[in-house]
């Protein structure tokens, strides 16, 4: 499969970047510069990143499945299609409510 570094400019689906483990969390980076990054992850059931912050804007987007995503303790939950904005600076956690697949966009600015 192409994938955004293999040199090529083609179609590719950022669902299939990664793969589910019993488990785990996995996660792959799509694009990284200077300006931020593009991650996408994938969560077995019951997986999570505890509360944590970070110094730059995010975007999340779920691909599949559901997660939970709180920020600042106030949780949303979440499907595929739809997305929150992370603030820089504030807390959030994401847990798996059932497994999902994400991509997590991070503007440095």
């Amino acid at each position: 499969m192409n994938t955004p570094h293999s040199g090529e400019i083609a179609a590719f689906e950022l669902a299939k970047l990664v793969e589910y483990q019993p488990g785990s969390v996995v996660s792959r980076s799509v694009v990284k510069n200077k300006g931020g990054n593009v991650s996408v992850f994938a969560f077995d059931g019951g997986q999570e990143l505890s509360e944590h912050t970070a110094p730059f804007d995010a975007l999340v987007m779920i691909l599949d499945g559901t997660a939970q995503v709180a920020v600042q303790g106030l949780p949303v939950e979440l499907r595929a299609g739809q997305s929150v904005i992370l603030p820089a600076n504030k807390p959030h956690a994401v847990k798996a409510v059932t497994r999902f697949k994400m991509m997590l966009t991070m503007i440095k600015g």
